[in-house]
């Protein structure tokens, strides 16, 4: 979109005043850091259509990232109907995995920014269950090396998961129902001795 359209001015204005309500949180705290953001949404719009969240936490990890200097190893994000978004800024603390009837692990060798990314997650998921109809929790989990830029990795990887949350488009591939995902988690672990492939843990569950 061009730079004067209503929603880059939108977004311009949620990343300035993001920025500034976490500033002084993040000068006292090191790395590697974790971000939860809490997206409240009027109940005249539809909760499981559009209103995706990786489109939210993106441009706000990008931006505190690259202006900062800091990394982010975890990033969570929720939707609901609400007068009021929140966000926090927290140092990051390794957990034990826990693995559901939803997990799959999957590895990548492909750019992130081909089709053959999309297609290698797409092909290992061919026994995967689709989740029944409704809200969905999904927490992702990526396995990087060092030169890994790993928030490059969420989207693609989202659009690659139509078995697990079903197709918006028939006649379009990589166009996953994913605005139905109410509840996101992105993690992230530094491996040097995994070059430039991608692990990527992915659970995800149906939520009432």
């Amino acid at each position: 979109m061009a730079a004067g359209h209503r929603d880059q001015v939108r977004l311009g204005a949620f990343l300035a005043d993001a920025e500034e309500l976490t500033q002084s949180q993040l000068e006292g705290l090191a790395n590697p850091l974790a971000l939860s953001l809490e997206v409240g949404l009027p109940e005249d719009t539809s909760l499981l259509d559009e209103h995706d969240l990786d489109n939210y936490v993106f441009p706000l990890v990008s931006r505190l990232s690259r202006r900062g200097g800091r990394h982010f190893a975890a990033v969570f994000c929720t939707k609901q109907y609400a007068d009021a978004s929140y966000i926090s800024v927290a140092e990051a603390l390794p957990i034990e995995r826990k693995v559901s009837d939803g997990w799959y692990e999957i590895q990548t060798t492909a750019s992130s920014e081909s089709a053959v990314f999309k297609q290698q997650i797409h092909d290992q998921l061919r026994g995967a269950f689709p989740l029944r109809q409704g809200a969905v929790a999904l927490h992702l989990s990526f396995t990087v090396g060092p030169t890994r830029n790993w928030l490059n990795l969420w989207k693609p990887t989202i659009d690659a998961l139509e078995r697990i949350l079903g197709s918006s488009s028939l006649q379009r591939q990589w166009h996953p129902r994913d605005g139905r995902i109410v509840e996101l988690g992105l993690h992230c672990r530094r491996d040097p001795a995994i070059g430039n492939n991608v692990v990527i843990g992915i659970d995800a569950t149906a939520v009432d």
